[in-house]
């Protein structure tokens, strides 16, 4: 009789073959993490780069209509509610009757859809967005000039990163949310 070899892996081999499997997601699975992570904080980053402009445009179409943008304010907006406005630090002064907050918001939403998804704070000074900062979600805040990294991005909320942005647009020397004073890194990188 004569037997017939049958052709497979054993059960040597197959566990072999997973273990390499394992070592390499081990491998891979953290740095991919990392790419995730990195593209949310660049995604909310190009966010606030976007508001920042559509800010801009919308405080020039302000003071062609009669809007007196020349101080310094504060704009702030969250999502998640059914909000129609900024609300400033101070009151910029306008037309009649006209609320500077509900006509900026609608201004910027004309130039950024997605506003109304976002918690903004924006520092406007001279008739000019010096810098803003934006969160889409409760993790990742984003803000232009940009501050916020990839190492430093759990450290801020969306008030602490648009002080520290408009910090850095003003010109200061170091940033006060985003790092410690005493943090060597820090001074090294130029926060």
């Amino acid at each position: 009789m004569k037997t017939k070899k049958v052709k497979g892996f054993t059960l040597v081999e197959l566990i072999v073959v997973i273990a390499i499997i394992g070592v390499l997601a081990a491998i891979l699975v953290p740095s991919m993490l990392g790419y995730v992570k990195k593209s949310k904080v660049s995604s909310a980053n190009t966010s606030a780069s976007s508001i920042y402009k559509a800010f801009n445009t919308a405080l020039t179409d302000m003071d062609g209509e009669g809007f007196d943008m020349g101080g310094i304010y504060s704009a702030t907006a969250s999502h998640g509610t059914s909000t129609t406005s900024f609300t400033f630090s101070t009151a910029p002064v306008g037309k009649a009757g006209a609320t500077a907050g509900e006509v900026l918001y609608d201004k910027v939403k004309n130039y950024f859809e997605d506003i109304s998804k976002c918690t903004v704070d924006a520092r406007i000074n001279g008739g000019t967005c010096k810098a803003v900062a934006v969160a889409t979600d409760s993790t990742y805040v984003g803000a232009f000039p940009a501050v916020i990294t990839v190492d430093n991005y759990s450290k801020y909320n969306v008030t602490d990163a648009a002080d520290d942005a408009y910090d850095q647009a003003m010109g200061a020397a170091s940033l006060t949310h985003g790092y410690t004073k005493s943090d060597t890194d820090a001074a090294n990188n130029g926060y």
